[in-house]
């Protein structure tokens, strides 16, 4: 009866219906952002950076993405954006899941670095979205809180919402983790932003809450925040050190760990 449904009904997003979506995000802040980046380059401004301008901009074309995918979607916002409370053990097992994740996304960075190596102004504007004028904490509120709740919303309640009611489980959270990759414009992170996604999905698909996703999201961003912003203060520990065979082994083991743990704690509720 489900296939039979799936395959009569149209339901939004589909997988193009959501490429649309991002291009159109996308385009929506260019137009407003290329235009202040050739005069900040012809008169030696920095209107591109002003947090009286980018707020705006941010969450206008937010706002514009969220009302149009809600509204084509004809899905009650409860079902779209599912802000439910999840168990307590998914917190430790995510832990564990995305410090071993952070090896295998760290390994595949390094490797692709090794055959592409980025460009100087590339890798300084990557250091610049940890910047901000009011310092560690104007960092952390664009980083950590603004950046997974935007994108969370987006990709795991507008877009997978729609691909939950289309496509197989795997499918669901293999495009919308496509299609989280690509929406970041970076080359050198297409893999690791994929495997993140891969876990978002997951996360989303077995606890049925949003918010967990916000929070899986908040948690890894945090985690990368530091390690950049405190970078000089800490010691790898060993079993994160790149390039060793044995670490695969052991990350993997504790990657499946965490998967499973989070598959348990959520093993009663009855995925859609």
């Amino acid at each position: 009866m489900r296939t039979v449904e799936r395959a009569t009904t149209k339901y939004y997003p589909t997988f193009w219906q959501a490429v649309n979506l991002i291009v159109l995000y996308t385009f929506l802040q260019t137009i407003i952002d290329f235009p202040l980046a050739l005069y900040d380059y012809q008169y030696g401004t920095d209107w591109l950076r002003e947090p009286l301008l980018k707020i705006p901009i941010f969450f206008g074309t937010t706002f514009i993405i969220l009302f149009l995918g809600t509204r084509f979607s004809g899905l009650p916002y409860r079902d779209i954006f599912p802000l439910k409370s999840f168990h307590w053990l998914n917190i430790p097992a995510l832990l564990i899941a995305l410090v071993a994740l952070q090896f295998f996304m760290n390994e595949i960075t390094i490797h692709v670095d090794k055959v592409l190596p980025p460009p100087g102004w590339f890798m300084e504007l990557f250091a610049k979205i940890f910047e901000s004028d009011i310092g560690i904490w104007g960092g952390i509120l664009r980083v950590v809180v603004l950046a997974p709740i935007v994108e969370e919303l987006i990709f795991r309640g507008v877009i997978f919402s729609g691909f939950q009611r289309i496509y197989p489980a795997f499918w669901s959270i293999f495009f919308s983790a496509l299609l989280f990759s690509l929406f970041h414009l970076n080359p050198w992170q297409l893999g690791p932003t994929f495997l993140l996604g891969l876990l978002l999905g997951f996360v989303r698909l077995r606890t049925g809450s949003l918010l967990a996703a916000i929070f899986t999201h908040a948690l890894h961003n945090g985690m990368i925040f530091l390690s950049v912003y405190y970078h000089d203060a800490f010691t790898i520990p060993g079993f994160l050190q790149p390039g060793i065979l044995q670490n695969y082994v052991v990350n993997l083991f504790l990657l499946a760990g965490g998967v499973v743990l989070i598959w348990y704690a959520n093993r009663k509720r009855k995925l859609i």
